[in-house]
């Protein structure tokens, strides 16, 4: 970490006048480290200014400049972590989150130990949630982790409007929602900097001991879903994000916080279809996804991928094959969007060693995709029949999917399948899936890549939301050489007939 030298002092009035505005009772007392100077900012000039300075206050990582008289703001270094983590002590059992660092200091001078975030809530794009590609601006968290996992509460006391909410709603999808409070504001109050302003330490440390967890055994009451109702009275239900498939968007689209049980018999193209929506949701939403494919071994898995990126074989004798350039493109793409879950000690996989390694991509990376690929690898509890450790599992990964609003993708082979008396395959379904009927009943999705001969249908058979999808069934291309689907025009009075199929030209 690079390291600034601090050009600054600690001007004790100046400081103290800073915040005496600001409702807040500074004194040294207060250990998050604060400066005092003149500093250069652009639009303004030079101005007199506090400093939060992250790190030891001698050689610190970074200050975050504010002017003193006007709202313009500067930073040396780059903040990267909490402001104001270095003094949570190790034994803390509670670590209480805030968006600014004049938050923080307002919970100090009040007794209440708090950290900020060192680059407050990135910017809303829709309800309540921010762009994946403000995944990267979340890494903080990933750096506190032996802190979040050694506490038992995680209290979010970031700012009461549209983009605070965000924040917080993006730590506990982080975190998880399990050990994650929030604070209820006064209605007049917009943080926690407003509450000692307007109403003194007291009230602040009331609200903050009045917190609530956020997922209260399973109960909420209808305020908690108030903000939500009017989103879609506003705005309507709206839909999942696209496939990248405008056929198969018809049929359905993709959630978080939701569970696809993959199926189709073997060589079906199940699993390239999983991959090729993961690239498509890469390329058009910038998602992140963990693999757990024990059939593909990373590196094989990543030539696959390659090739629906770049749309190029990958091997001599396929077709075109990419160039070295091309495969260091993909390559590149392939590291900010995918993490491999890899067992390389040769031990078997639990469901519970996948959703934990899981939570720490979520927290690390802001993985929004999980793909676990095929079942049949995973080890079995030997405490409980099959159909029952079926059950328990998939409970397992619902819970892990909506806790982190992370999309799972399960594959399943179904039981073996026999001819009907014409020669054809019937099309399995999620009743087809041996072992327990309940890979139907816990699925939102249910998803058959079906293939006879060259043709190829994708088929819907459950959508738990309308607004998601429909049972039904389209035809989509495949290309050999590539693995990449893409889709088909077809003449409505004509569907079932393949030879009226053409295809349909698809930006990658």
């Amino acid at each position: 970490m690079t390291r600034i030298q601090p050009r600054a002092t600690v001007d004790e009035s100046s400081i103290t006048n800073f915040f005496h505005s600001r409702g807040i009772l500074w004194s040294q007392d207060i250990d998050l480290p604060v400066v005092s100077g003149k500093r250069y900012f652009n639009g303004h000039g030079e101005l007199d200014a506090v400093g939060f300075v992250y790190g030891d206050l001698s050689q610190p990582s970074a200050i975050k400049w504010r002017a003193i008289n006007q709202k313009a703001f500067t930073q040396e270094g780059a903040a990267r972590h909490f402001y104001g983590i270095e003094l949570i002590p190790d034994d803390a059992k509670e670590l209480i989150i805030v968006e600014g660092e004049c938050d923080a200091l307002a919970l100090a001078s009040a007794g209440i130990p708090a950290v900020s975030c060192p680059n407050g809530a990135p910017q809303v794009v829709s309800g309540r949630s921010f762009s994946p590609e403000d995944d990267n601006k979340f890494s903080y968290i990933w750096e506190a982790r032996e802190i979040i996992e050694r506490c038992d509460k995680i209290i979010l006391a970031t700012d009461n409007d549209k983009s605070g909410h965000a924040l917080a709603e993006e730590i506990a999808r982080r975190i998880g929602r399990a050990k994650c409070w929030a604070i209820q504001y006064p209605k007049d109050c917009k943080d926690a900097n407003d509450i000692i302003r307007k109403y003194g330490a007291a009230a602040l440390k009331d609200v903050v001991n009045k917190s609530q967890p956020l997922p209260l055994k399973g109960v909420y009451s209808a305020k908690s879903y108030i903000s939500d109702v009017h989103e879609i009275f506003k705005k309507g239900v709206g839909a999942g994000e696209s496939t990248g498939l405008s056929t198969v968007d018809d049929l359905f689209t993709i959630a978080e916080g939701q569970l696809s049980i993959v199926t189709g018999v073997p060589s079906s193209g199940k699993s390239e279809f999983v991959d090729q929506l993961m690239v498509n949701l890469a390329q058009r939403c910038s998602w992140k996804f963990a693999v757990a494919s024990f059939e593909n071994p990373p590196h094989f898995h990543i030539a696959k991928l390659s090739e629906k990126i770049i749309g190029k074989a990958f091997f001599e004798g396929d077709g075109q094959r990419m160039t070295d350039q091309e495969l260091s493109k993909a390559s590149d793409f392939i590291d900010k969007h995918f993490v491999f879950l890899d067992s390389r000690d040769g031990v078997v996989s639990t469901i519970d060693s996948i959703i934990d390694r899981a939570k720490q991509a979520v927290m690390r990376l802001g993985v929004r995709g999980l793909v676990i690929d095929p079942y049949n690898y995973i080890e079995k509890n030997p405490n409980s029949d099959e159909s029952q450790s079926i059950s328990s599992m998939l409970t397992k990964v619902t819970a892990f999917a909506k806790a982190h609003g992370v999309h799972v993708w399960f594959v399943a082979h179904p039981a073996k399948m026999y001819p009907r008396e014409d020669g054809s395959m019937p099309v399995p379904t999620g009743m087809s899936i041996s072992g327990s009927a309940a890979w139907f009943a816990k699925a939102d999705l249910g998803i058959t890549v079906h293939r006879t001969g060259d043709d190829t249908e994708i088929h819907c058979w459950k959508s738990r939301f309308k607004w998601i999808g429909k049972q039904g069934a389209v035809p989509v291309a495949y290309d050999k050489s590539t693995g990449r689907y893409s889709d088909l025009r077809v003449a409505q009075t004509d569907f079932a007939n393949p030879k009226h199929w053409t295809d349909m030209d698809v930006e990658f």
